[in-house]
């Protein structure tokens, strides 16, 4: 995914591209409103994290053109956690507001729901080897034959395959299946991976799934 990344503190759209990067997004930076605006006008994102506190333009009104002319969802980050601020912010069209200091673990896991929630974050039909996961009609196509996987097995599999051949950390595949953290559903996943694998072997998929011990799982076509 293609996120906006706009705050004048250098350090916080350093942190913040950082950790984004890490996930697989690319990410695009702007200092100010003015300057985000301007990058928008020749590329197209797919969530903006917006400071509030900037020079000229402030968060709020930022917030306004990208969720009501350009359809843009948006996380406000600031350093303003009074209640006012935040109805402020709600107010002004953003989908989530995030407090300073934060956990960049929290910062994913919000960007993650956001993108979920706007259907972004994967495309209708993916293709990884032979095969072809079709997210409108849940269905699985190995070799030409349409397989119904377990809803859960169904998303887990969609969420490997859109970041096929890159980790995909056990945390946020906890947190986009079962909107949790992470803490007492590692069986539960590791269950789910198996029967995963299974099906693939079953059906002679030409990708596998890999575990990377300590941090998630990988995607790949079989070598």
């Amino acid at each position: 995914m293609k996120i906006l990344v706009v705050d004048d503190d250098y350090d916080i759209l350093q942190l913040v591209t950082i950790h984004l990067n890490r996930e697989g997004h690319e990410v695009l930076q702007a200092e100010n409103g003015q300057q985000a605006l301007k990058l928008l006008e020749e590329a197209e994102v797919s969530l903006a994290i917006v400071d509030v506190m900037m020079p000229g333009m402030d968060g709020y009104t930022l917030t306004k053109v990208l969720t009501k002319e350009l359809d843009i969802p948006v996380i406000l980050l600031t350093a303003k956690g009074q209640l006012t601020d935040k109805e402020l912010g709600f107010r002004s069209g953003t989908e989530d507001y995030i407090v300073k200091p934060f956990e960049p673990k929290e910062l994913l896991f919000r960007v993650a729901v956001v993108l979920r929630r706007f259907g972004r974050v994967m495309e209708s039909i993916i293709q990884v080897g032979n095969v072809k996961i079709n997210r409108n009609d849940y269905e699985v196509i190995i070799n030409d034959k349409t397989i119904l996987f377990p809803l859960k097995e169904f998303e887990l599999l969609v969420m490997l395959a859109t970041r096929a051949n890159k980790v995909t950390p056990r945390a946020l595949l906890i947190e986009q299946a079962w909107g949790v953290e992470e803490q007492g559903y590692e069986m539960t996943l590791n269950t789910h991976m198996n029967r995963i694998r299974e099906r693939l072997k079953k059906y002679q998929a030409s990708i596998e799934i890999q575990t990377i011990r300590g941090i998630g799982y990988k995607l790949e076509e079989s070598q």
